[in-house]
C-alpha cells in the first residue's frame, strides 16, 4: 500500500452499535477535542506551564512510537519509505491536524528532515478557546508525536519543533524535524521537553511548590484556628461595651502606638490583641506572644532580647529574641505587670529606643517593633504601691483599651457560645449544634467569673458530654447547670416578674422539687407557692 492510499476506513474497525474501537488493530478512543482542552488549562493551572508542556511532548512522543511500531506490521506498505513519513498523513486522519508540505525553509542550514505547515491544530484551537494567546508555541503533543513517530521510524533521534503556532499569533503553525545532531542553539530550550529528566525535575518543583503551598495553609488554618473566638466577638458583638471595646481597637489598629490591654482574667485580652494586628498595616508581618508571668526572671531577659554564644550555661550558640523575632510585626507582652523591677528598667529602654541588645553583646540591634501588653492587675495600683515604674507604665499606656467582663454583657453570652459551640463541636467531632432552651437559661443565669475562657471550656466539655445534636442543662458543668437566679448585674435587662419566676424556680430546684420546704425557704404560704407555680406551668409532680 502506498502513503497516499491510506484510507480511515481501512485503519478502524468497531461495531456500529457500540463496543470496542480499534485503530490498526490496536484499541483506541475517541476523545472529545474541548474535554482535552479543559485538561489542558487544569493541568497548567495545577503544575505550571513548563511541567504541562512536559507531559502533553512526552505523552505525544510515546504515542508516535507506539503508532509507528503498530503500522509497520499492520498495513503492507509498498515501500518501507512511506511507512517512515507515513506520520503526517495519520496526524490528518485522525483529525488532529491538517498538514501540508513546505518547498522551502527560511532556516539557515541543512534542508529539514521534515517541514510542515499544520492547519487547523486542535491543540492550537482549544488553547486559545481556554488560556487564550500564548507567549509560544502550543502544539506541544502533535510535536511530540511527529518526533517519537519519525525517531522510531528511522531509528534516530529526530525532533520537531514549532517555528510558527497560531496559538501565539501567527497567521499558521509551522513545524520543522531534524536529528538532533543538525539543530543548532535551537534545539537546546526545546529538548528538555523531550527529556524524562527533565520532566521529573520539573514535577519535583511542582511538588515543592505545593509543599510549600500546604504548609502556608496549614499555617492559615492553624491562624484563622486562634482567630476563631475574637471573629466571633465581632462579628457576634451585641452589647454596647462590647461593641465600643471592638470600635476602638479598630481606630487602634490604624496606628503604631503601644497598647495597654486590662481585663479580668479569661475576658480574651490575647484575642483583642490578635484582632489589632490583624486589622493593623502590619499584618502579613508576625504576631509574637509571650507569657511574662509564665518565664522566670532569670530566663526572661534572654527570651525577649536574644543571646550570644557563651553568654551563660547552656547558650551553645547565638539565638535572637523575641522582639527580633516579631521585627515589623506585633509583640504581645501578656501579664506584663508580673515582670521585676530589674526587668521593666530593660524594657522601657527598648520601648523608648527601639533597640535591643542580646544578653552577652555589647552593641545594640534596631528593631521595629508594635508593643501590645496586657494584665489583669490594676497597674495604677501597682504604681503608688511602688511595685510597677510609673514611666513604664504611661509608656505601656498610650492607649488603654478595657475589655468588659462577660457578666457586665450578658447580650453577648449567647451569640458567644452559639459561635464557640461550632468551633468546639467540629475540634471534638460533635454531632452538638445548638442548646435546648433550658440550657440556654443557664447560660444567660450563671455569673461566668472565668469569662469567655471559662465559657469556651465548659462548651468543649458540653460537645464531650452530649449525646445528640443539643446541648442540655446535665451537659455543662455542676456549677453552670445548677446556677440559681443571681442578683442584678450590669447588662440584666430582665423585668422583676422574670426574677422572681427565676428565683423560685430556682430555689424548688435546690430542694430537690419539695414544694413545703421551698415555700419555707422563700417565707411564702404553701397556698402562694403553688399558685405562682401554676402561672410558671410547673406541674404538681414536679
Amino acid at each position: 500500500m502506498r502513503l497516499d492510499e491510506l484510507d480511515l476506513r481501512e485503519l478502524l474497525e468497531f461495531d456500529p452499535k457500540g463496543g470496542v474501537v480499534r485503530f490498526a488493530g490496536d484499541r483506541a478512543l475517541i476523545l472529545d477535542a474541548v474535554a482535552l482542552g479543559l485538561l489542558r488549562k487544569t493541568l497548567i493551572d495545577t503544575v505550571g506551564t513548563d511541567a504541562a508542556r512536559a507531559i502533553f511532548t512526552r505523552f505525544g512522543y510515546a504515542h508516535g512510537r507506539r503508532t509507528a511500531a503498530t503500522m509497520k506490521g499492520a498495513v503492507p506498505w509498498e515501500s518501507e519509505n512511506d511507512w517512515r513519513i507515513a506520520g503526517g498523513r495519520l496526524h490528518k486522519l485522525q483529525g488532529l491536524v491538517v498538514p501540508a508540505p513546505v518547498e522551502s525553509s527560511p532556516a539557515h542550514g541543512p534542508a529539514p528532515f521534515v517541514e510542515n505547515v499544520w492547519h487547523d491544530s486542535y491543540e492550537a484551537e482549544q488553547h486559545l478557546i481556554h488560556l487564550g494567546r500564548s507567549e509560544g508555541p502550543v502544539c506541544w503533543s502533535q510535536c511530540g508525536f511527529a518526533s517519537g513517530y519519525l525517531s522510531y521510524a528511522n531509528q534516530r533521534e529526530i525532533y520537531c519543533i514549532e517555528i510558527r503556532c497560531r496559538g501565539r499569533g501567527d497567521a499558521l503553525c509551522h513545524m520543522v524535524c531534524r536529528p538532533r545532531d543538525e539543530w543548532s542553539e535551537e534545539l537546546a530550550p526545546q529538548l528538555v521537553y523531550f527529556d524524562m529528566s527533565s520532566l521529573d525535575a520539573a514535577l519535583d518543583q511542582v511538588a515543592k511548590r505545593l509543599r510549600q503551598t500546604e504548609r502556608k495553609l496549614r499555617s492559615r488554618r492553624e491562624q484563622l484556628a486562634s482567630y476563631r473566638a475574637e471573629i466571633s466577638e465581632e462579628n457576634e458583638a451585641k452589647s454596647p461595651a462590647m461593641i465600643r471595646a471592638l470600635e476602638l481597637a479598630e481606630r487602634v489598629s490604624q496606628v503604631d502606638s503601644t497598647v495597654l490591654v486590662t481585663g479580668e482574667s479569661g475576658v480574651g485580652k490575647e484575642r483583642f490583641a490578635r484582632f489589632i494586628h490583624r486589622k493593623s498595616g502590619r499584618a502579613q508581618r508576625p504576631l509574637v506572644a509571650i507569657n511574662c508571668g509564665a518565664v522566670p526572671e532569670s530566663l526572661l531577659e534572654s527570651e525577649l532580647f536574644g543571646h550570644v554564644k557563651g553568654a551563660f550555661t547552656g547558650a551553645t550558640q547565638d539565638r535572637p529574641g523575641l522582639f527580633e523575632e516579631a521585627n515589623g510585626g506585633t509583640l504581645f507582652l501578656d501579664e506584663i505587670g508580673e515582670i521585676t523591677p530589674a526587668m521593666q528598667v530593660k524594657l522601657l529602654r527598648a520601648l523608648q529606643e527601639h533597640e535591643v541588645r542580646r544578653v552577652g553583646e555589647n552593641h545594640n540591634r534596631s528593631v521595629d517593633v508594635r508593643v501590645i501588653a496586657a494584665t489583669n492587675r490594676d497597674l495604677a495600683e501597682e504604681v503608688s504601691s511602688g511595685r510597677f515604674r510609673q514611666d513604664l507604665y504611661y509608656r505601656l499606656r498610650v492607649i488603654e483599651l478595657v475589655v468588659p467582663p462577660l457578666r457586665e454583657r450578658r447580650e453577648d453570652i449567647l451569640p458567644l457560645a452559639r459561635a464557640l459551640l461550632a468551633s468546639a463541636a467540629q475540634r471534638t467531632k460533635s454531632p452538638a449544634r445548638s442548646f435546648t432552651p433550658a440550657a440556654v437559661e443557664q447560660l444567660h443565669r450563671y455569673s461566668w467569673p472565668g469569662n469567655v475562657r471559662e465559657l469556651e471550656n465548659a462548651l468543649e466539655r458540653a460537645t464531650v458530654m452530649a449525646s445528640g445534636t443539643r446541648i442540655n442543662v446535665d451537659d455543662l458543668p455542676s456549677e453552670i447547670g445548677n446556677a440559681a437566679a443571681s442578683a442584678w448585674v450590669p447588662g440584666d435587662k430582665r423585668a422583676l416578674a422574670d426574677v422572681e419566676r427565676d428565683y423560685i424556680l430556682a430555689v424548688l430546684k435546690a430542694n430537690g422539687g419539695n414544694r413545703t420546704k421551698t415555700a419555707a425557704h422563700l417565707a411564702i404560704g404553701p397556698a402562694t407557692l403553688y399558685r405562682k407555680l401554676a402561672q410558671y406551668g410547673v406541674s404538681r409532680s414536679l
